[in-house]
């Protein structure tokens, strides 16, 4: 394990304001888009659909890296060019997911266990070899009666530090994903209960698995009013429970959090984004890696069309570019596109 290799590279993933694509929708979750927008859903299409995102103008300006799938990693541009240099050559790093889903946990109704540790070692050489330098693993918690259980935060916690103690191991900064799900009626204040016993279990497991702290980011949710809530919180309320949780859970050594979007409107999760960054002193970066409150604009835009590429392209630029305003607390609701 090369440690400052791994430093360096966690560090520029969070540096300058800038945050991550995640572009690492399996094919299953590609194709629900796709079916939901009516775009035929064929492997050239996703394949075409990636090359847009991938090569967007000044893309580099507001993203750091960008979070892959299997499929995307093997892909290229229709003139050959492999995705991963495109990616390099434009000033960004690439990433991988690594884990293989989330599966129903054995005697525990309603709750999942991320699957995917054996042979990992092996696809993250693979995955090291064809260029990606950091790693995702997502780990599911869901709140609702009776759950979380303590097995469902142990399981998921100890999978997450296996999986980025053999990141480390190989070369990859792993990205630690814990998702409190938005599903739910559940208020802010269980939602921060939940949050906080998750993160205490994630930071245990990753102590005991030896992880180095300072060579890998955490990808957490956001403290929300449950989706189904009667009462959702504003804007500053969860910025401030978010940030409150953190700091109790969180080691100052991480050098990076960056926040999943988990079902959030893109303008909500910019905005919440901006108020976390309004004053307060923070022990490390905080930024953004948004898959769908990236993406969606730029997919409403493409529909599926080639004469709609530089349409989409914009959308995806100014939607980063949002963001990064938001990292730098000077987004406001009046820089949303008409």
């Amino acid at each position: 394990m090369n440690t400052q290799a791994l430093i360096d590279i966690a560090n520029a993933l969070v540096a300058d304001g800038k945050g991550l694509l995640a572009m690492d929708e399996s094919s299953s979750t590609c194709r629900k888009r796709f079916v939901e927008q009516g775009i035929e859903d064929t492997e050239e299409m996703r394949r075409a659909y990636r090359e847009l995102l991938i090569t967007t103008p000044r893309l580099s300006d507001s993203v750091s890296g960008l979070i892959l799938f299997d499929e995307t990693i093997h892909q290229a541009k229709k003139d050959g060019t492999p995705f991963v240099e495109v990616i390099v050559k434009a000033g960004m790093i690439p990433g991988i997911k690594v884990d293989l889903g989330a599966k129903p946990l054995a005697g525990h109704p309603g709750e999942t266990v991320t699957e995917g540790l054996d042979g990992l070692r092996a696809r993250l050489q693979d995955y090291h070899r064809l260029g990606a330098r950091f790693a995702k693993w997502r780990g599911v918690i869901n709140i609702g009666d009776g759950i979380p259980s303590t097995a469902s935060i142990a399981v998921n916690a100890h999978a997450l530090a296996r999986y980025a103690a053999l990141c480390q191991d190989v070369g990859l900064v792993p990205i630690v994903e814990p998702e409190v799900l938005m599903d739910g009626a559940h208020s802010l204040a269980r939602c921060s209960e939940v949050t906080e016993k998750v993160l205490h279990a994630v930071f245990a497991e990753l102590n005991i698995q030896g992880v180095l702290l300072e060579g890998m980011l955490l990808k957490p949710n956001m403290v929300t009013s449950g989706a189904d809530s009667a009462e959702q919180a504003d804007v500053h309320a969860v910025a401030a429970a978010t940030l409150d949780t953190l700091l109790r859970c969180v080691p100052a050594a991480v050098p990076g959090i960056a926040f999943l979007s988990g079902g959030q409107s893109p303008a909500l999760a910019s905005a919440h984004l901006n108020d976390m960054h309004q004053g307060r002193v923070l022990p490390w970066a905080l930024t953004f890696s948004y898959g769908r409150a990236l993406q969606q604009p730029a997919l409403n835009a493409w529909n599926g069309e080639a004469a709609n590429v530089a349409a989409a392209q914009k959308e995806l630029e100014q939607r980063a570019a949002l963001n990064r305003a938001a990292v730098q607390g000077r987004y406001t609701a009046g820089m949303e596109p008409k």
